[in-house]
């Protein structure tokens, strides 16, 4: 008797499900608890998966809550990939949208940290442009220019305080958080991905910078969400962590 795939993945990842029939172990005998033991299994090795890449929210929800709601997470999400770095791409929504912990509503973007830390660690490597680069440019010329950035950069907006959050769970003697917002951008200056509180605008002149907006209009659009926007203090956190990696003057494109 032949098993499908959809019949063995539904009953592996379901401890509701019973043993698929026909299913059989090594002797030739029906599989039943060797398969309950294999089922078992999974479950640990994706619930560790979970927590592993996503530390900080198991440390939010502890240890009683994380467990449950990852088992509950991994029943309806299982592996698309062999890949399991890829796994949990989706678990911040799973957590905006589970119900029991919707109340929670800053864990769906704290883990968008960790999904954005994990994801820039794997990124490809990208040669920055020189620290000097920027103040070899005519002052003159600077609104013209355009950046292309390494591929690990990454910005993670919220209305919560994720950074605060994710540095008191991560960070020994970090601060406890504050009830402020903060945009987050991750970048990779070497081997291993952090992630950086954005000052206000800061978000705004990114996204702007990497739809092709020149330096200028990027700054213009951020002045017009905060007044105070610190182009330099920004600039310098992008020279100093490789994350711009070539300079483009808008009449040579």
């Amino acid at each position: 008797m032949t098993i499908s795939q959809t019949v063995f993945r539904a009953a592996m990842m379901d401890a509701a499900i019973d043993v698929p029939e026909g299913l059989l172990d090594g002797q030739g005998n029906p599989a039943g608890r060797r398969f309950s033991v294999y089922r078992n299994n999974v479950a640990v090795s994706l619930t560790e998966s979970l927590e592993t890449g996503f530390p900080v929210i198991a440390k939010l929800l502890g240890d009683a809550n994380f467990k449950p709601i990852a088992g509950i997470y991994l029943r309806q999400s299982p592996p698309q990939a062999p890949v399991m770095m890829h796994y949990g791409a989706d678990f911040p929504n799973f957590l905006r949208t589970f119900e029991p912990i919707k109340h929670l509503a800053y864990l769906g973007d704290v883990a968008e940290i960790e999904l954005a830390l994990r994801r820039a660690y794997h990124a490809a490597d990208a040669t920055p442009i020189a620290p000097d680069a920027l103040a070899q440019i005519a002052p003159e010329r600077l609104p013209a220019v355009t950046f292309t950035f390494a591929p690990a950069m990454e910005i993670v907006p919220s209305q919560w305080p994720i950074y605060d959050l994710w540095a008191y769970n991560m960070i020994e003697g970090a601060p406890k958080p504050q009830a402020i917002a903060q945009d987050v951008i991750v970048l990779r200056a070497e081997f291993d991905p952090e992630p950086h509180p954005l000052p206000p605008g800061g978000a705004a002149f990114l996204t702007a910078m990497i739809q092709g907006a020149t330096l200028g209009d990027a700054a213009e659009r951020a002045t017009e969400i905060a007044e105070d926007f610190d182009l330099g203090a920004l600039l310098g956190l992008l020279l100093s962590n490789a994350a711009i990696t070539k300079i483009t003057y808008e009449e040579q494109q």
